[in-house]
C-alpha cells in the first residue's frame, strides 16, 4: 500500500480503501496525525525505534520463515521481560496480562493481504516477479494471468482458477520450477514433432524419450536434439545410437555433443573387417585371391586430424 491516506484536504482526510478494510477486520479505528509531526505519536515512534534498534540492528535471517522464529524468541527472552515504561517495579509481560481479559480476540480467519499484480508469459512457460521466474502450465502461456503473493506463497490464477503455486523466494535471479509443469511441456514437444521425428526416434531408440527428457533439464533444445538424432541415426545406424545413448545416460552427459563424442570414439576404437568376396562364379577373377597387400600403418593420418576431445 503506497499510502494509507488516498486524499487530504485541510483537516478533512479521506484514507484509503484498503486501509478501511484493515480497520474493520480486526476492529481499530485509525487516528491520523499531521503531516511531519512525530510528536503528535511519540508512543508509536518509540516502539519502532525501540525494536528497529533492539532486534533488527545487525541481524541476520535466511527466510521470512527464520526471520518470524528469531522474532518470537526476541520478544518472549527480551520484549517481554523489559521494565513497563510507566512503572519499573513491573515487566511487559505483566502488563499485558492486565490488559489481556480487556482485548477482544482474534478473527477466526486472518484478512487476505496477497499482492496481486498481472503477469503474462508470451513464450516461455515463465512469469517473473520481483526478479524471479515461477514456472506456470504450458497451456497457460501467452494468457493474461494474476499473479498472487503472500510472504510465503506465489499463486498464479487464471480468472478465479489456481494454475500454479510455487514456494515463494527472495533470491534473485532464480527459477522456480513445478516437476510437472516441465513434465507437460516436454510431452507437448514430443506431441510437436508429430509423426516423423518423434515417432521415428521412438520406434528405433527404445531409450530416446528418456534421453530428451533429461536433456531437456538441463537446457537442451528438444527440436534441435531430436534433429540431432535424426542425423545421428543416418551416419551411425540404431544400434550404435542406441548404445551410445545408455552410455550417455549412465554417464548422466544427456547432451548431443555427448553422443557424437562417444559415437566418434567407438568408430576410432572399433576395427573393421572386410567382408570376404566369393569368386567361384567369376573364374576369371581366380587370380585376385592370391593377390597379397601389406598392411600400412595409419597412424600418421591420425597425427593429421586433431582429436576431438582436445
Amino acid at each position: 500500500m503506497a499510502s494509507v491516506v488516498s486524499e487530504r484536504h485541510g483537516d478533512a482526510i479521506r484514507f484509503h480503501p484498503r486501509l478501511l478494510e484493515l480497520c474493520a477486520h480486526y476492529h481499530f479505528a485509525a487516528l491520523p496525525c499531521r503531516p511531519a509531526r512525530g510528536n503528535e505519536k511519540g508512543r508509536v515512534e518509540r516502539a519502532i525505534q525501540y525494536i528497529r534498534h533492539s532486534f533488527f540492528a545487525a541481524r541476520r535471517f535466511s527466510s521470512i520463515d527464520d526471520l518470524n522464529r528469531q522474532a518470537l524468541i526476541w520478544r518472549d527472552e527480551i520484549a517481554h521481560l523489559r521494565a513497563w515504561p510507566q512503572d519499573d517495579s513491573r515487566r511487559v509481560l505483566d502488563a499485558l496480562k492486565e490488559e489481556q481479559p480487556r482485548l477482544l480476540p482474534l478473527p477466526a480467519h486472518p484478512l487476505e493481504t496477497d499482492l496481486l499484480a498481472p503477469v503474462k508469459s508470451d513464450k516461455t512457460i515463465y512469469t517473473r516477479f520481483d526478479l524471479n521466474d515461477y514456472s506456470i502450465p504450458p497451456e497457460a502461456v501467452g494468457k493474461q494471468l494474476t499473479l498472487a503473493a503472500s510472504p510465503e506463497i506465489v499463486r498464479i490464477l487464471d480468472g478465479d482458477r489456481e494454475i500454479a503455486r510455487h514456494r515463494r523466494s527472495y533470491d534473485r535471479h532464480a527459477r522456480i520450477d513445478d516437476p510437472a509443469h516441465i513434465a507437460a511441456l516436454v510431452e507437448e514437444k514430443r506431441k510437436a514433432l508429430g509423426a516423423t521425428t518423434g515417432s521415428r526416434l521412438q520406434a528405433v531408440l527404445p531409450r530416446a524419450p528418456e534421453f530428451l527428457d533429461a536433456a531437456f533439464k538441463r537446457g537442451e533444445s528438444i527440436s534441435r536434439l531430436s534433429k540431432k538424432l535424426i542425423e545421428l541415426l543416418d551416419d551411425y545406424g540404431a544400434g550404435e545410437v542406441s548404445d551410445a545413448i545408455d552410455e550417455a545416460l549412465a554417464r548422466e552427459t544427456p547432451r548431443a555433443a555427448s553422443l557424437s563424442l562417444i559415437l566418434e570414439q567407438r568408430r576410432r576404437l572399433r576395427k573393421r573387417k572386410l567382408p570376404s568376396v566369393d569368386l567361384s562364379h567369376h573364374p576369371h577373377l581366380q587370380h585376385l585371391a592370391e593377390l597379397s597387400v601389406s598392411t600400412q600403418s595409419l597412424e600418421a593420418y591420425d597425427d593429421l586430424t586433431p582429436d576431438d576431445g582436445e
